[in-house]
């Protein structure tokens, strides 16, 4: 695998993230990130498709590597819930949600393609 595509299919999974974030986040004035919900969610299935397909190989791994994980975002997900307050009940519910919808996200994925 080329660093070269792996490097763009990274690069358009941070614009994809920032786009789709934007656009969720502008529909909802709660608050609550759930753009960065959705991204970090679709992105878990996204990497449990790939996996169950493909384990990683080829255009897989330039899927799950670069543009899924330039698509996720685990740094903004840790920012948001600080920005919270982290011993908050709304910080709680956003790492309790994002982590195990992650998980069961990931798991579906790859449930439906193994």
């Amino acid at each position: 695998m080329s660093f070269v595509a792996l490097s763009v299919a990274g690069a358009v999974g941070a614009v994809f993230r920032y786009v789709i974030t934007g656009w969720i986040q502008s529909r909802h004035q709660s608050g609550y990130p759930v753009g960065t919900l959705v991204v970090n969610l679709t992105g878990s299935l996204g990497l449990g498709l790939v996996l169950g397909f493909d384990s990683f190989e080829s255009v897989g791994a330039l899927a799950a590597i670069g543009f899924l994980g330039g698509f996720t975002t685990f740094s903004t997900w840790m920012i948001e819930a600080l920005g919270m307050g982290l011993a908050s009940l709304r910080a709680a519910l956003n790492l309790a949600l994002s982590l195990l919808g992650g998980v069961l996200a990931a798991l579906a994925g790859f449930m439906l393609t193994s």
